[in-house]
């Protein structure tokens, strides 16, 4: 099919909307996201690192997780480029990528948040 033609007008906007779709390249890297935000635990995480930064041991007991698991969850959001760290003699520290991608997805959860578990008042 041509970016020309659709095989049905129904006089909407649709071959407008057709005509500026992202590549599937940049879905599939979106896809990518939401698969490392995915799971609940990593979400929460990311969540907590974009608002400090901490260790494992303290990630640990505010998650009520094992150690291993919460490196594990860590090391894909790291890889993602999510998340950063650095090393303050043996303690690793880790917080949210300073980054606008970061920020504009931390606003997203943000509002996601917002919208579907509004906080009592």
């Amino acid at each position: 099919m041509t970016h020309g033609e659709l095989p049905h007008n129904h006089g909407n906007k649709t071959l407008e909307v057709f005509e500026k779709l992202p590549q599937d390249k940049d879905f599939e890297t979106v896809s990518d996201i939401f698969g490392q935000l995915g799971d609940k635990n990593r979400l929460k995480i990311f969540w907590i690192l974009c608002h400090c930064e901490d260790c494992v041991i303290n990630l640990s007991a505010m998650m009520e997780m094992s150690s291993p698991a919460i490196s594990h969850h860590l090391k894909i959001l790291k890889t993602s480029g999510l998340i950063v760290s650095r090393r303050e003699g043996k303690e690793v520290y880790y917080k949210a990528a300073e980054t606008e991608q970061t920020k504009m997805l931390h606003d997203a959860i943000e509002t996601l948040m917002a919208i579907v578990c509004p906080m009592d008042n």
